[in-house]
């Protein structure tokens, strides 16, 4: 392992972030191996790679290297909040809009309230980071709840709330971060609460929201008639530019990637799109996690160096681990109560809100670079570590509360019921009603297998037409074996 340390080190500069993109790549496919057996999320995988790989276990991957990928967080988080654009169609926000953005509003704040109160007047840390680490409190990770429910086929009102709920709760995070940055910068400058300092980066998150909504509809007039290989090109090229436009804001590319997805999804209803990115992604996702996990400084945690007042940091993540599923839980459970949701679902939901990974380690990110110095490796370690326990035990308490619901069952005749069957049931015998249920199940399987292809579909479909029109094989031929 030495030897190879070293051998990396004496190689030019192109090759070590080379064969570092490889390594990241490696280790993070190989931990998912591990976390599959565990029946874990992927995310945790990643971000468990990158912290063996990271300066402080293995040291694979050099120090200048890690710095130049920064770039990777933003283009990441650019990718999953267009990709949460999708579920803000105008249809479903009509429905039940008013109601579930007081649910959201309940349970993120809730969180962030009551950490803020734990570490500003509990502990009597500083304002800046308690405002600051109380506001990526009310983030929530909507892959490893959305996972879950795929995986169990869960349905019904509390699974319907919990999308809708997860959906939104990133933008009430995203603005709650504006806001708590803001602050912080203004409380550190030392010359009290500036105006202008506050307002000007929600200014500027404004501007953000209203040239992302400009480049959705540019989007739906550069993609319409175009192939899939092209369409493919052109989002990626879009979603590039506007994170160099926020990063020359010095603004997070979050909310206006949001507002992107958002605007083209109801101008166009074009779900084919959303697939082929999502099928595109994973890899930068994964290099994404695997780099927060490298910025992941265990002896931080227990370092007598990194003090609030009396209070060490490993302290102040075990409480923050803990007082965010209490806030979360109690959030949701007053917001279910004050828009009078059923029973199950006021009671349940605070389960399906404990995940937090992406958009919170984006956020920490670029709060731990806008801060700096301690402060800002001590609030991403928090993140970073609390992390890696909340995508342990999420998936665990979603699926509980998935179950608890009567959302899902493992038993025959809730998995298939009588309705779903023909007329005849009624005088059916129990062996013919047991064919007909497995003949059901079967029925749903295919349908299944068939919703699973289509990502894969629409991303491969790009990558034959984009062959079929390269300059290596003859239109005629590829035209005549298009039609075969």
């Amino acid at each position: 392992m030495t030897f190879f340390i070293d051998f990396i080190s004496t190689t030019s500069p192109v090759a070590q972030i080379i064969m570092s993109v490889a390594i990241m790549l490696l280790f993070g496919f190989l931990l998912t191996r591990l976390t599959k057996l565990l029946k874990l999320p992927n995310v945790t995988g990643y971000i468990i790679a990158g912290i063996l790989i990271g300066p402080y276990f293995l040291n694979l991957i050099p120090a200048h290297v890690i710095e130049g990928l920064d770039f990777i967080s933003d283009i990441a988080l650019a990718f999953i909040a267009f990709g949460v654009g999708e579920y803000f169609k105008l249809d479903n926000l009509k429905k039940n809009g008013r109601k579930i953005i007081v649910l959201t509003l309940f349970e993120s704040l809730g969180a962030s309230l009551l950490v803020f109160i734990v570490t500003y007047f509990i502990f009597g840390m500083g304002l800046p980071f308690s405002i600051l680490l109380s506001a990526l409190a009310s983030a929530t990770a909507p892959a490893s709840t959305i996972m879950t429910i795929r995986q169990t086929k869960a349905k019904g009102d509390y699974v319907d709330t919990l999308l809708q709920v997860v959906a939104l709760d990133d933008v009430v995070s995203l603005v709650a971060y504006s806001v708590a940055i803001s602050i912080a910068l203004a409380s550190l400058g030392g010359d009290g609460f500036n105006f202008g300092v506050i307002t000007m980066p929600i200014l500027k998150n404004i501007l953000a929201i209203i040239v992302g909504g400009a480049f959705g509809f540019a989007m739906k007039f550069l993609l319409s008639k175009r192939s899939k290989d092209n369409r493919l090109i052109i989002v990626v090229c879009v979603l590039f530019l506007f994170c160099g436009i926020c990063a020359l804001l010095d603004v997070s590319p979050l909310l206006g990637c949001m507002v992107i997805g958002t605007v083209y999804i109801n101008v166009s209803n074009d779900e084919n799109l959303f697939l082929q990115v999502n099928y595109f992604a994973p890899p930068i996702l994964l290099l994404f996690f695997v780099r927060s996990g490298l910025s992941f400084n265990l002896s931080a945690l227990f370092s007598s160096a990194v003090i609030f007042g009396n209070t060490p940091l490993w302290l102040i993540g075990i409480v923050y681990f803990l007082v965010r599923i209490v806030g979360k839980y109690l959030g949701a459970f007053a917001g279910s109560a004050t828009i009078r949701k059923d029973k199950k679902v006021r009671n349940l939901l605070g389960l399906g809100l404990i995940p937090q990974a992406g958009v919170a380690i984006g956020l920490a990110m670029l709060g731990a670079r806008t801060i700096g110095g301690n402060m800002g490796d001590a609030l991403l370690t928090i993140i970073l570590a609390s992390s890696v326990l909340y995508e342990l035990v999420g998936p665990a308490c979603s699926k509980l509360g998935l179950y608890l619901s009567g959302s899902y069952s493992n038993k025959l005749e809730d998995i298939v019921n009588d309705e779903k069957l023909d007329n005849t049931t009624s005088t059916s015998s129990e062996v013919e009603l047991l064919i007909k249920r497995i003949n059901a199940i079967k029925n749903e399987i295919d349908e299944e297998e068939k919703l699973l292809g289509k990502q894969e579909e629409a991303f491969t479909n790009a990558g034959l037409e984009s062959i079929e029109n390269s300059l290596f094989a003859p239109p005629s031929k590829n035209k005549n074996k298009r039609k075969k």
